[in-house]
């Protein structure tokens, strides 16, 4: 398992890790209030014999994020969007326009029967 140190690389990884195999790929987030961290983990599950001089190792394709930044909040929700969108319209939409929390426009409010106030 690595963690990455920088946002922009493990969104990239991240998103690549999905449409590599979409039907695996799974996202994790767990929060530790004891520690105030947040981590992170992308995944896929496939396993992976790397051999050492002293044997082979099992090992998972898995990438994770470690923070305790308060403000990296809006990035997590950013790749939940990205995430969403990807499993919403498939693994080869465009992510391009997806953004944090978007501005919700507002209706004017209707008058119709009801209690006057």
């Amino acid at each position: 398992m690595v963690y990455i140190a920088s946002w922009d690389d493990f969104l990239e990884k991240s998103i690549q890790l999905f449409r590599s195999d979409p039907e695996k790929t799974r996202y994790v987030m767990k929060y530790r209030n004891c520690d105030g961290k947040l981590v992170l983990k992308v995944t896929d599950d496939k396993e992976e014999l790397y051999s050492l001089p002293d044997g082979s190792i099992l090992s998972y394709q898995c990438i994770k994020f470690k923070t305790d930044q308060a403000q990296d909040a809006k990035k997590m929700e950013k790749l939940n969007n990205i995430f969403f969108t990807l499993m919403a319209r498939g693994p080869e939409a465009d992510i391009s326009e997806i953004g944090g929390k978007e501005q919700i426009e507002t209706q004017p409010a209707k008058k119709g029967r009801g209690r006057k106030q």
